[in-house]
C-alpha cells in the first residue's frame, strides 16, 4: 500500500510526460487525476491504521541506495504518525488540485505537460515526507524545488513568470546551502544520516547539565565547537533551509512572486505542501532541535517577525492571489513560533488545518479569476456575490476558517479557530526567551489577518461593480469539476479542527503521536497552554472581531476612507505596498553588484585577459606572423634570386670569419 501511495504519482508523471502527446490531453488529465485519487484514498487508510491504530512506527524498504565507507543508506519509507498526517495533506490537496485543474486549464494547449508537472511535484513531496534518512529527504527537498520552478514558469512565454520561477529557484538555493551544511554536520557528529541512528544517539549525546565543556567535535568558520555549540550551529543551518523553503524572513521574497504560475499551482505548492516542508523538517528533527535552546529561540523570533511582517504587507495588496500568498507566509510564521516553543503538535495541527482552508481560498480565488476574464486586481471587481454565489460562500468559509471564527471556551469553531488559537495560547505559556514578544506579534497579526481577509471578501464580492460592462456581462459560475473540490476543502476547513483537536494537542496526544514528535520532559507546554488566563483565550477572538469590524467600516460603510488614509499616510502606505522594500534592498545589495561584477568579468576578465591573452591573442599573433611571411612569397624570380644571393653572401662571410658547420 505504501509503495502505491508514493509511486502512483510518479507513474502518472511518466505517462503524461512521455506519452502525453500520443494519448492526448483528456487521457493525461484522467490518468494523473485518477492515480492521485487512489493515492489520496490509500493515504486516509494509512492515517486511520497508523495514527488512530495501536501500531508502532515502522519502515518499508524500497532498495539499497548508497554504501560508501561508513555511509550506509537504504531507500526506505519511514511510516509514523507524522508521515501519515503529511500523506493525507499532500495527496488529498494534490488530488483535488488535479481535478480542479481539469476545468481551470481547459483551454490551455499544454495540459499534458501541466499535469505531468503536478504529479512530479507530488512524488517529490512524498519522497520528502516519507524519508528515512537525510539524503532521501534532501532528494525530495530538491525535487520539489525543481517541480516548483517548472510549475511557476509553466507559462514560459510570459517574462514575469520566467523571472518568478528563477527567483524562487535562486532564493531556495540560498537556504538549501545551509540545509546541506547542516546535513554534513549531523553526519560528522553522529556518523550516520539515518534518522533512527541519529535520534537514538542524540538522547545521550550532550554531557550532563553542569558538566565541564568537552573537547571540540566540529570546526565551523575557523571556530572549534564543543558538542552543545556544534548542535546549535547545525540546527541553525538546518533552519536556514527551512527559512528558504517555507518563506521566512529574509528568504521570503520568492513566495508572492510565485503567484505568476497558474492558480492551481499556487494552491498546491504555495499553500498546502511545498512551503510546509520546512515546518515538517523541523518537526521531524525535533529530537535534535530540542537539544538547542538557542536554535529554538531563533526559530521563535523569526517565525513571530515573519507572521507580523507578512500580515502588514497583506493589508494593502490589491492582487487577490498576492493577498492570500502573504497570508500563507504569515501563517507559516505561526507554525514556526509553535515549533520554537516546543509545541510541535500545535505546529503540525495548524499545518494540517491550514492546508484545507488555504487551498480552498486559492482555488476559490481561481474561480473568481475564471469568472472575471482572468482579472486579478480586486479594485476592478466588486458586486460578484449574486453572480457567483457558490464561489462566494466557499470563499467566506475559507475566510472564517483562516480568521479563526468560533466561540471561545466551547467546541464550536472552524479549523483555524482551534489550531491558530492553540498556538497563541501555547506561546503565552511557553518559556522561550521570545515567548512574550511572539505572543504580542501573533495577536496583532491576528487582527491584521482578519482585516485583510474580510477586505478581500468585501472588495471582491460586495459593493458596486468596478469592472467594465463587458466583463460583468460574461461573469459566470465555475463548472462542477472546479466546484466539487471546493466543497470537499470547505468541509475540512469547517470540521477538521473540532474533529482532530484532541488527537493533535489534546487528551489523545500520546496515543496519537506515538513518539513521532519529541519534547524534553521539562517542557510542559502541552499541559500549561490549557491553563492560560481567560483574557489570553479571548485575545484571538477579540482580534478577529476587531479586524472584521475595521474592514466592514472601510469597505462597506465608508469605502472612501481607505483612499483618504492612504493619502494621509502616504509614506507608510508606500512602505507596506512595496513590501518593506526587501526586493529593492536585495536588488541594491546583491543583484546589481552581481551584475556589475559579471559584466566586469565578462568584458575585462574574459574578453581582454582570457580571450585576449589566450585563444584570441594566440590566433591573432599567428595571423600577424603568417601575414608578414606571406609577403616574402611574392612569386617574382628576381626576388628569389636576390634572396639566394644574400644567403650565399652570408654563408661566405660566416666561413671567412672562421665559422664551421
Amino acid at each position: 500500500m505504501y509503495h502505491a501511495i508514493v509511486f502512483l504519482p510518479l507513474v502518472g508523471f511518466l505517462i503524461a510526460g512521455l506519452f502525453g502527446r500520443s494519448i492526448g490531453a483528456k487521457a493525461s488529465e484522467y490518468i494523473t487525476s485518477g492515480l492521485m485519487v487512489i493515492a489520496a484514498l490509500l493515504s486516509w487508510v494509512a492515517f486511520f491504521s497508523v495514527a488512530m491504530g495501536s501500531g508502532e512506527a515502522f519502515t518499508v524498504p524500497v532498495l539499497r541506495f548508497i554504501t560508501s565507507g561508513s555511509l550506509d543508506m537504504s531507500w526506505a519509507l519511514r511510516i509514523d504518525t507524522l508521515t501519515v498526517v503529511m500523506l493525507i495533506v499532500v495527496n488529498t490537496v494534490s488530488a483535488l488540485v488535479h481535478i480542479y485543474s481539469i476545468g481551470y486549464m481547459h483551454h490551455d494547449p499544454h495540459r499534458p505537460r501541466f499535469f505531468a508537472y503536478l504529479s512530479l511535484f507530488t512524488f517529490a513531496m512524498l519522497m520528502l515526507v516519507t524519508s528515512d534518512n537525510l539524503i532521501q529527504m534532501f532528494f525530495g527537498w530538491e525535487g520539489v524545488g525543481l517541480a516548483s520552478y517548472l510549475l511557476i514558469g509553466f507559462w514560459f512565454k510570459k517574462p514575469s513568470a520566467n523571472a518568478a520561477a528563477m527567483k524562487a529557484f535562486v532564493v531556495n538555493r540560498v537556504g538549501d546551502f545551509g540545509f546541506l551544511l547542516g546535513i554534513f554536520g549531523l553526519f560528522m557528529l553522529f556518523g550516520s544520516v539515518n534518522f533512527s541512528t541519529i535520534f537514538a544517539n542524540a538522547a545521550t549525546y550532550l554531557p550532563a547539565e553542569g558538566a565541564e565543556a568537552g573537547e571540540a567535535v566540529l570546526t565551523f568558520l575557523g571556530y572549534a565547537l564543543d558538542k552543545g555549540a556544534a548542535l546549535t550551529v547545525i540546527c541553525l543551518l538546518l533552519f536556514m533551509g527551512a527559512m528558504g523553503k517555507s518563506a521566512q524572513v529574509p528568504l521570503h521574497t520568492w513566495l508572492p512572486d510565485a503567484m505568476e504560475g497558474p492558480t492551481p499551482v499556487s494552491a498546491l505548492i504555495h499553500a498546502a505542501t511545498m512551503v510546509t516542508a520546512g515546518v515538517f523538517m523541523v518537526a521531524r528533527l525535533s529530537p535534535i532541535f530540542e537539544l538547542s535552546h538557542t536554535a529554538l529561540t531563533v526559530v521563535t523570533f523569526v517565525g513571530a517577525f515573519t507572521a507580523f511582517f507578512a500580515a502588514t504587507v497583506g493589508l494593502v495588496q490589491n492582487d487577490i492571489k498576492r493577498v492570500i500568498a502573504y497570508s500563507t507566509c504569515s501563517q507559516l510564521g505561526y507554525m514556526f513560533v509553535a515549533l520554537g516553543t516546543g509545541f510541535y503538535g500545535a505546529a503540525i495541527f495548524h499545518l494540517f488545518t491550514h492546508a484545507f482552508f488555504k487551498a480552498l481560498l486559492f482555488l476559490g480565488s481561481g474561480s473568481v479569476i475564471h469568472a472575471v476574464s482572468d482579472e486579478q486586481d480586486m479594485r476592478k471587481m466588486g458586486g460578484l456575490r449574486k453572480l457567483i454565489p457558490t464561489t462566494y460562500w466557499m470563499m467566506v468559509i475559507g475566510t472564517i476558517a483562516l480568521t479563526g471564527v468560533g466561540i471561545p471556551l466551547t467546541v464550536i469553531g472552524t479549523a483555524g479557530f482551534f489550531s491558530k488559537d492553540a498556538i497563541i495560547e501555547g506561546v503565552f505559556a511557553g518559556e522561550n526567551y521570545f515567548s512574550g514578544f511572539a505572543f504580542v506579534l501573533l495577536t496583532v497579526a491576528a487582527v491584521f489577518t482578519s482585516f485583510y481577509s474580510w477586505r478581500l471578501i468585501f472588495m471582491t464580492f460586495h459593493g458596486k461593480p468596478r469592472a467594465s460592462a463587458d466583463v460583468m456581462h460574461h461573469v459566470h459560475e465555475s463548472p462542477l469539476v472546479m466546484l466539487v473540490p471546493l466543497f470537499i476543502l470547505a468541509a475540512g476547513a469547517l470540521f477538521a479542527g473540532v474533529a482532530f483537536k484532541e488527537f493533535f494537542i489534546g487528551h489523545d496526544y500520546e496515543h496519537f503521536w506515538k513518539a513521532a514528535l519529541f519534547t524534553l520532559p521539562e517542557n510542559h507546554i502541552l499541559e500549561e497552554f490549557h491553563h492560560v488566563p481567560l483574557w489570553v483565550k479571548l485575545a484571538p477572538f477579540v482580534a478577529m472581531l476587531l479586524g472584521l469590524y475595521v474592514a466592514w467600516v472601510f469597505y462597506i460603510r465608508s469605502p472612501e476612507r481607505p483612499k483618504a488614509l492612504a493619502r494621509r499616510f502616504s509614506g507608510l502606505y508606500a512602505f507596506l505596498l512595496n513590501k518593506w522594500y526587501f526586493d529593492e534592498a536585495y536588488d541594491f545589495l546583491f543583484v546589481r553588484p552581481a551584475k556589475r561584477l559579471g559584466h566586469f568579468l565578462w568584458k575585462k576578465g574574459d574578453g581582454i585577459v582570457i580571450d585576449g591573452l589566450g585563444p584570441d591573442g594566440i590566433s591573432a599573433r599567428v595571423v600577424d606572423v603568417t601575414n608578414r611571411i606571406v609577403k616574402l612569397q611574392s612569386g617574382y624570380l628576381y626576388h628569389y634570386a636576390f634572396a639566394m644571393l644574400i644567403g650565399v653572401a652570408a654563408l661566405v662571410t660566416w666561413m671567412m670569419l672562421g665559422g664551421t658547420f
